[in-house]
């Protein structure tokens, strides 16, 4: 009976679940009235063909103009018809293709006593964003329960802190950034270990082994900075900075390093815990042990995970500076080696959570762990 009571509830859900997104699909293809700025939706395309570009460094391309017919769907000049050009290459670099349905940013040109014109900016993108947002939502709930929402829940509430520091940020000019970013790693933490695991033993057990061992990366960091001299960091390579860059990159760094030991420590405390609570005899050296080798376990994949994250966000840069005739040396030194300290900062936080989450765990847990 309670069976089949928890497949009824299980597909009202799914069906719910269905219902909903297909609300948002819907709403967000009808929503431009929302929105300030004009949106043409296009009708009809005509696609040129393609020309052949080469640059001076013998890269080869192809560019295609488009002339795009469509209405407008908002603002004061709803429904007026225009046609708009676009030229896209086939790398797809700066610019891309339309195509019929398209719903498009544009900017209007109104002269007098001449026709509508306008010229495309970008594509509207809010309905793929919200069905990946549906889809993670729909997967958490349904897999998860309670701890997939908690899990969303936290993501949420530190994705609003994070733009009011950036807010805060801005509004002080930058001058104490890493006293806001500090104090928001911080608040991160605990916020995010309080709504996932509750306010237990194993939360403050967790969030101290987070805290230390992203403050011994920093201080690490920090120590080797000051002995080397900073050679080898170029801050010049972070692109758009408009205010002190070495805080920003420490900033960064921490918030970097934060979410790798966090995950770490999560992971290894929670195994000792689910450990201690099926083997309540073991002793706290016994902890201390497994602690260890849960880490050594846990660790190698974790600098992997961050080690291709590096790379996946790096790559197309890298690659553009290199077709354009830069060289290896000059790629990394202004592409890549900010994110390799990076890496490397957040791989001593993983490395030194281990010992210290094993032994917080071993002897600050109880005798007896509750199921």
């Amino acid at each position: 009976m309670q069976v089949m009571k928890g497949k009824r509830v299980q597909g009202w859900f799914w069906l719910l679940a269905l219902v909903i997104g297909g609300l948002l699909i819907w709403g967000t293809q009808h929503n431009a009235g929302l929105y300030h700025d004009p949106i043409m939706k296009v009708t009809q395309v005509k696609t040129g063909r393609a020309t052949k570009e080469t640059d001076d460094f013998h890269n080869q391309d192809y560019q295609t103009k488009q002339t795009l017919t469509g209405h407008i769907l908002n603002g004061s000049y709803r429904g007026r018809s225009l046609t708009v050009t676009n030229t896209y290459s086939q790398s797809g670099a700066m610019d891309q293709r339309y195509h019929v349905g398209s719903q498009l940013f544009v900017v209007v040109h109104q002269h007098t006593g001449q026709k509508l014109t306008a010229t495309a900016k970008d594509v509207k993108r809010d309905t793929p964003l919200l069905t990946m947002i549906w889809v993670v939502v729909a997967l958490l709930l349904l897999i998860m329960q309670f701890s997939g929402f908690m899990a969303f829940l936290s993501v949420a509430a530190n994705g609003v802190l994070f733009l009011m520091a950036i807010l805060l940020n801005g509004s002080t000019q930058g001058a104490q950034v890493l006293w806001i970013f500090g104090s928001l790693a911080i608040v991160f933490a605990a916020l995010t270990l309080w709504l996932v695991l509750g306010a237990n033993r194993q939360m403050l057990i967790t969030l101290a082994t987070t805290l230390g061992g992203t403050a011994f990366s920093i201080i690490v960091a920090l120590l080797v900075f000051h002995f080397t001299h900073e050679r080898g960091m170029y801050y010049e390579s972070m692109q758009y900075v408009t205010q002190l860059p070495r805080p920003l990159f420490l900033a960064e760094t921490l918030l970097g390093s934060l979410g790798a030991v966090m995950d770490e420590s999560t992971d290894i405390i929670s195994s000792l815990f689910a450990l201690k609570r099926e083997r309540p005899e073991l002793s706290a050296n016994q902890v201390f042990k497994s602690g260890r080798q849960i880490g050594s376990t846990i660790m190698g994949p974790l600098i992997n995970v961050l080690f291709f994250i590096f790379v996946a966000d790096t790559f197309p840069m890298a690659m553009l500076y290199l077709k354009n005739g830069n060289s290896w040396g000059y790629t990394f030194s202004m592409n890549m080696s900010m994110g390799v300290v990076q890496s490397l900062i957040s791989g001593i936080g993983i490395v030194l959570a281990v010992p210290l989450a094993s032994f917080l765990a071993s002897r600050f847990m109880e005798k007896k762990v509750n199921a």
